[in-house]
């Protein structure tokens, strides 16, 4: 299935306003991330303190976005993305006029943490939508996997997208405006399009519990997949502080985000070139190269670099980032249960999330120490340590289709969307 196949196929089952709402909604999360970075070094001066403000965040949403996913599993997605979406615009906006106010550091990091455990979250909710029209449409069998496997690979672009639109909306406004606009834009941006994406038509009004072992979400295969993902945020959190610090040290510190960027487009290439792998190359073994890939190319790193020339060893990185979350993630939907697929996907998001968290918090005091390749250095662990997990305790028959649920048989209680679609398609 070629990249202009599957997007096809994702138009036909829900129409190109819902890939919209949800590429916009979630833009905020690498924009808050980066903004923050950009905002608090140049007002404090020290890329630590940068650095413990955007964990916090981060860990806030860490801690917060398994509740609002599993309350959005119980009762439906629309209530609780609306009132965190609009909360959490008005928690950024205070945030920014805290800084602004030179609050004291911890004042700033409370305030971080609250600001991220409300964000909405889309990504996990997005995938959940998903799992649920192609369950409830008539795709059956090995086409109903194409479905999947194109979903899978759309939403992770469209995070990888997010990586690289994000960054260049904080470069291009803080070049323009300033880094106060870049974190504003944020809070902007999920005020508006996280209430589309809540009113979207699509959005499940919920299920109903399933009591037993399928029920269940601690299992195995699917909490085994928390290790590899939290090494994909210490590498996420190494690799943004580390450019943030070496564009500090370069005097082109309001260039960070443009110069990350580069790295988050060559991942969403990458990522929507998944759908068209053969069938055979199996969800593991695609998880375990790209892990191997997140630690071999990082090594160019540590040479003697330019602003030019690190641009290009990290857009070479990149190649290897896309494809490890679109197969963890396909993984996951493999591995969780049905009735709690948003919960399922957000717990593993989160360990996502903490591993940024930590990779910021850990980085920022290494950069300030070591310079930026001692924040790489996380970026370097984060890739050892997820290829030793996928390649030692992985396993390929853990996620065979036989042995997970059939979405197709969940018990999702879902509106009717065959109107709806038509709707959205606007035809």
């Amino acid at each position: 299935m070629s990249p202009l196949e599957t997007l096809r196929r994702m138009n036909r089952i829900a129409g190109w306003p819902l890939l919209l709402a949800t590429f916009l909604a979630r833009l905020p999360v690498s924009m808050t991330l980066i903004g923050l970075l950009t905002l608090v070094t140049s007002t404090t001066g020290s890329v630590a303190a940068a650095g413990l403000v955007s964990g916090a965040f981060a860990l806030g949403e860490a801690v917060g976005g398994p509740i609002i996913a599993r309350f959005a599993d119980r009762h439906g997605q629309r209530v609780p993305v609306l009132v965190t979406a609009l909360l959490d615009a008005a928690l950024i906006v205070l945030l920014v006029a805290a800084v602004a106010a030179d609050a004291p550091l911890p004042a700033l990091v409370a305030l971080a943490a609250v600001g991220g455990l409300c964000m909405p979250q889309v990504g996990p909710m997005a995938r959940t939508r998903w799992v649920v029209l192609i369950g409830k449409g008539p795709d059956r069998g090995p086409e109903r996997e194409r479905s999947v496997s194109a979903a899978m690979s759309v939403e992770g672009v469209l995070d990888e997208a997010s990586f690289v639109l994000g960054p260049a909306l904080v470069g291009i406004l803080t070049l323009t405006l300033s880094p106060t606009a870049s974190v504003l834009g944020a809070a902007v941006l999920i005020g508006v399009f996280g209430t589309v994406f809540a009113l979207h038509p699509t959005a499940p009004p919920g299920s109903v519990p399933v009591r037993g072992t399928e029920g269940r979400i601690a299992r195995p295969a699917l909490l085994l997949l928390a290790v590899p993902m939290f090494c994909q945020g210490l590498f996420f959190g190494g690799m943004s502080t580390g450019v943030t610090a070496f564009a500090d040290n370069a005097g082109h510190g309001d260039l960070s985000g443009l110069m990350y960027a580069v790295m988050g487009s060559s991942s969403a290439v990458a990522g929507l070139m998944m759908a068209s792998l053969p069938v055979g190359f199996s969800l593991t073994a695609r998880t375990r190269v790209a892990a191997g890939g997140l630690a071999l190319l990082t090594l160019p790193l540590y040479l003697n670099h330019g602003p030019a020339t690190l641009a290009v060893a990290i857009f070479v990185l990149g190649i290897a980032i896309g494809p490890h979350l679109v197969s963890l993630f396909g993984l996951i939907e493999r591995a969780a249960p049905p009735s709690r697929l948003s919960q399922s996907m957000a717990i593993i998001l989160s360990s996502l999330i903490l591993g940024q968290s930590l990779g910021s918090m850990t980085s920022g005091a290494l950069a300030d120490t070591y310079g930026h390749q001692g924040a790489f250095a996380l970026a370097t662990a984060g890739g050892l340590i997820s290829f030793a997990v996928t390649t030692l305790v992985l396993r390929g028959r853990w996620y065979e289709r036989s042995h997970s649920p059939d979405a197709t048989a969940a018990p999702i209680a879902v509106a009717p969307v065959a109107k709806t679609t038509g709707a959205t398609h606007g035809a």
